[in-house]
């Protein structure tokens, strides 16, 4: 598939793409014409690559770890050696914490929502201001 339908399908732009490539993230074959081509797989790698991106992960550590990520036949293309593990653990590690404090936030949002709501007039054409009785609270 070319640039444009990888962008398509993947939700990332062309130039993401490009850069990808430029990292070493991405590989595209090549038409006689010049122009990339890339095989079924691609759409994978790119969704994987931005999931690594937004949990914090840099270019180089993405490419570190992504000989190591299993391939969509189910088969991990290298294996991984003890200091990429301990990297990874790490990382893991980072994550979990982002992730508790994330909902440590989430949990004094809701109070700061919950104070603040109680005695907030209702919206006198009737409708939902996302206030009071926690209707703000997605969990």
């Amino acid at each position: 598939m070319r640039i444009g339908e990888l962008a398509r399908r993947s939700g990332v732009s062309e130039r993401s793409l490009r850069y990808y490539e430029a990292q070493g993230l991405l590989r595209a074959e090549r038409t006689p014409g010049g122009q990339r081509d890339y095989g079924e797989w691609a759409v994978d790698r790119v969704i994987r690559i931005q999931t690594l991106y937004a949990a914090g992960l840099h270019s180089r550590k993405i490419a570190e770890l992504l000989p190591c990520i299993r391939d969509t036949d189910g088969r991990a293309n290298e294996s991984a050696t003890p200091v990429l593990l301990v990297n990874l653990t790490a990382e893991r590690e980072r994550i979990d914490t982002m992730i508790t404090d994330l909902l440590r936030s989430r949990d004094v949002l809701d109070e700061v929502i919950d104070t603040a709501s109680e005695g907030v007039p209702a919206d006198p054409a009737g409708r939902d201001l996302g206030l009071g009785a926690g209707l703000g609270r997605r969990g």
